[in-house]
């Protein structure tokens, strides 16, 4: 379980000397539940990210245990390194809206002919309960002629679920390369 430390104030400078320290910068909200300003370590933190298998894991923060999904990240614009995230408590059996990642497997045909893959949208708006929210949503893209694209109507929504982005919105297609 990931562990993480109380931020005793909330100002820049203790955000800087937390990360100079190898934090990550992070809050944790929910309806009901009172905002809590943290940290973890960077390295902890990625890797229980990168490795979890459903879209809410577990943390720790001062003796309590939340189940928290990550609802928003800001990245360093030139190091593309984390430098804070937003975590909401996933609360069983109450309906909300997530945003489910999408994975690409598969090499377009479409590459052949001259064409580049372009991925649109990395993440989907699904509404549900937290029990039933996939973990990500895998999209087999080895179809794909030039021109062609998936869109949200063309993806299936999970049990109890509904996918809230525009149907004609597309994911991923195939462009011509120039």
């Amino acid at each position: 379980m990931l562990e993480g430390i109380i931020r005793d104030s909330i100002g820049k400078s203790n955000a800087k000397k937390l990360r100079r320290d190898g934090y990550l910068i992070a809050n944790i909200y929910a309806n009901g539940v009172e905002n809590v300003h943290c940290a973890f370590k960077h390295g902890e933190f990625v890797r229980t990210v990168r490795n979890k298998d459903s879209l809410a894991f577990p943390v720790k923060v001062d003796g309590k245990e939340y189940n928290v999904v990550v609802q928003e990240y800001q990245l360093h614009p030139i190091t593309g390194m984390i430098l804070h995230v937003d975590l909401r408590v996933a609360i069983p059996n109450s309906v909300s809206d997530y945003l489910v990642p999408v994975e690409t497997v598969g090499i377009p045909k479409g590459i052949k002919n001259k064409g580049v893959l372009v991925i649109t949208k990395r993440r989907i708006k699904v509404r549900g309960s937290i029990e039933d929210i996939p973990a990500k949503f895998t999209l087999d893209v080895s179809h794909l002629d030039r021109n062609e694209s998936i869109l949200i109507r063309d993806i299936e929504a999970p049990a109890n679920c509904k996918l809230m982005d525009r149907p004609h919105v597309s994911i991923c297609g195939v462009i011509k390369a120039r």
